[in-house]
């Protein structure tokens, strides 16, 4: 059976998340992965052409619109409303989200390592269940 995914890695997102008491390490960056499954024939197409495949740019835009919406207490919020502007997409039969920050820690000598975050994999029926 064939498959077929749009993969989305690392999409710095313009973000205000969080709230960080003194000497808390404060991520310096907020990136998003996606994995979208969607109808096969709309990769596997016959002819070079928009109108032949699924255009990911408005729902990068619709997510990128989420991320300046304001303050976001926690990633799990965001993330929830991530998932909800996929379940507006039709074409979408699955999703598996990812939201994730950078840096967690700074070790001793000063160097930053880590990155923490959360994951959310729906299909298209638990993706309906949010509109």
């Amino acid at each position: 059976m064939a498959k077929a995914t749009i993969v989305l890695e690392g999409l710095e997102l313009p973000l205000d998340l969080g709230t960080y008491a003194p000497g808390d390490v404060v991520p310096e960056a907020h990136l998003l992965d996606a994995t979208l499954s969607i109808d096969p024939a709309l990769v596997l197409v016959d002819k070079d052409a928009m109108e032949r495949i699924y255009d990911y740019d408005p729902l990068i835009a619709a997510i990128e619109a989420l991320a300046r919406d304001g303050h976001y207490e926690t990633q799990e919020y965001l993330l929830s409303r991530i998932a909800k502007a996929c379940a507006a997409e039709p074409t979408i039969q699955a999703v598996w989200l990812k939201l994730y920050k950078r840096p967690v820690r700074i070790v001793p000598e000063g160097r930053k390592t880590g990155s923490l975050g959360v994951t959310l994999s729906l299909d298209r029926a638990e993706l309906d269940d949010l509109i």
